[in-house]
C-alpha cells in the first residue's frame, strides 16, 4: 500500500516538474516576443522619407506619426495610392521608369503631381473616400481601392504613356492593412498581417544604413544614393552592415522589430533623379556578388535577388519620429535555461533530476504577452494556453 502511494506521488511529482518546467520554457518564449528592457544606441535618424504614391517620386518631412499602416502626416500616408492599369494590375517603374520622375505632394486632403513638361494636376482624396469600392491586384493579391476621377487618370496616362488612357489613379480607403503575407515572405516567420500595409510590396516600414551604401559605393564606378532604395528611414553612424543582425529596433521612443532582410530588384538601376535605367544594371549587378541569401531553406523564397536594407514590422503604439531621434537596438537578455525553473529546486527532498522538455513541443506561432505574470511567470492566460496547446 505504501508503495503504491509513493508510486502516486511520485508520479504526480515527475508530471508537475514537467508541467512547470514546460511553463516556464513557454514562458521564456513569450518573453523573446516582448521588446527588450535594455537598449543600444547605434545611430541617428538621418533621413525621414514617404512616398504617397507607389513608384513615384519622395517626400521627406522632419518628422511624422509611427501607424500600422506606415508613416503619417494628416493625408499624406506611405503607399496609400497606386498607378493601376486597366486590367486593374499594380503598374511600378520597374517597367516604367519614368514614374519617379513625379512628385506627389499633400496640402490638406489635395494631392498635387507634377512632371517634366506637364501642369500640375490636383485630387481632393476627401471626395474619392465616397467613390465606389472595388479591387485592383498587387502582386496577385486583392486589395481594396477607390478610383480617384478621370483628370488624374488622363494626365498619368499621357506623361508615361502618351496616350489619353490607359492607367488609373487609385486610393486606398481604410486606415489599416488587410492583406495576408505573401507566400513567399511566409519565410520569415516574423511577418504577420498587420505589417503588410497599404500598397507596398511586403512591409509598411524599411531602414537603410548609411555605412552600408557607402560600402556599396566603395565597390562601384558610379556611385547612388540611399534614394535608389527608397527607404522610409535612413540611419547614419552604425557599422557596415551591422543592420543585417539587429532584432528588435526603436526609433525615438517608437518600437519595431526586423522582421525580414529587403531584397533589392531592377528597380534599384533606377535613377531617382532621371527616371532612367543604369545601362550596366548597377548597383544590382555588385550587390549579388556579396549582398545573396546563401541559406538553403531561404534561397528557394528569395532566389538571386541581393539584399540591402531591413523590412520592419510597428511593435508599440503609434509614435513620432523625428530626423536626429536616436536609433537603438535591443540588448539580449541572458538566456534563461529551458528548464529548471526555480520552484523544481524546491524539490530536493524528491532526489529526483530536473526535468527536460520535450523538444517537440511548439506553442502557438502568435502567442501574446503573459497576463501579469506570477513569481514563476505562470498566469491565467498562460494557463489557458497550456491547457490549448495540441
Amino acid at each position: 500500500m505504501e508503495r503504491t502511494k509513493f508510486a502516486y506521488v511520485t508520479a504526480f511529482v515527475l508530471g508537475a516538474g514537467t508541467a512547470v518546467a514546460f511553463a516556464w520554457w513557454l514562458w521564456n518564449r513569450r518573453q523573446k516576443e516582448q521588446p527588450p528592457k535594455k537598449w543600444r544606441k547605434v545611430g541617428e535618424l538621418s533621413d525621414l522619407i514617404v512616398f504617397p504614391v507607389k513608384s513615384l517620386g519622395a517626400v521627406r518631412l522632419n518628422s511624422m506619426e509611427c501607424t500600422p499602416l506606415g508613416l503619417r502626416d494628416g493625408w499624406l500616408r506611405d503607399r496609400t495610392l497606386m498607378v493601376i492599369d486597366l486590367d486593374g494590375q499594380f503598374v511600378t517603374a520597374r517597367n516604367i521608369p519614368k514614374m519617379v520622375q513625379v512628385s506627389p505632394s499633400i496640402s490638406g486632403s489635395t494631392l498635387t503631381l507634377r512632371a517634366p513638361g506637364m501642369m500640375a494636376v490636383s485630387v481632393d482624396l476627401a471626395d474619392r473616400l465616397r467613390g465606389k469600392g472595388f479591387r485592383a491586384a498587387v502582386w496577385g493579391q486583392a486589395v481594396p481601392a477607390r478610383d480617384c476621377g478621370e483628370e488624374a487618370a488622363r494626365w498619368l496616362s499621357r506623361f508615361l504613356l502618351q496616350e489619353d488612357a490607359g492607367l488609373r489613379l487609385v486610393y486606398y480607403p481604410l486606415d489599416r492593412p488587410c492583406r495576408n503575407v505573401r507566400t513567399k515572405n511566409k519565410a520569415f516567420p516574423l511577418v504577420i498581417g498587420e505589417d503588410t500595409g497599404a500598397y507596398p510590396d511586403a512591409t509598411s516600414y524599411t531602414l537603410l544604413n548609411e555605412a552600408s551604401v557607402a560600402d556599396l559605393n566603395s565597390r562601384l564606378k558610379d556611385p547612388v544614393t540611399p534614394q535608389h532604395f527608397r527607404p522610409n528611414f535612413v540611419v547614419k553612424g552604425a557599422e557596415v552592415l551591422e543592420e543585417d543582425s539587429w532584432d528588435w529596433v526603436k526609433i525615438g521612443s517608437v518600437v519595431f522589430r526586423n522582421v525580414k532582410p529587403c531584397t533589392r530588384c531592377i528597380f534599384t538601376t533606377v535613377d531617382p533623379e532621371t527616371g532612367t535605367k543604369n545601362p550596366t544594371v548597377e548597383p544590382l549587378k555588385t550587390l549579388k556578388g556579396y549582398r545573396q541569401i546563401e541559406d538553403p531553406a531561404l534561397r528557394p523564397f528569395t532566389g538571386d535577388s541581393p539584399v540591402m536594407g531591413i523590412h520592419l514590422g510597428l511593435r508599440s503604439n503609434n509614435g513620432k519620429v523625428r530626423l536626429g531621434d536616436g536609433v537603438f537596438v535591443g540588448v539580449p537578455e541572458e538566456e534563461e535555461p529551458l528548464y529548471s525553473p526555480p520552484l523544481l529546486h524546491r524539490w530536493s527532498s524528491c532526489d529526483h533530476e530536473t526535468f527536460p522538455v520535450d523538444g517537440k513541443a511548439t506553442p502557438a506561432d502568435d502567442v501574446d504577452s503573459p497576463d501579469s505574470p506570477g513569481k514563476f511567470g505562470l498566469s491565467g492566460g498562460l494557463v489557458a494556453d497550456l491547457a490549448n496547446l495540441e
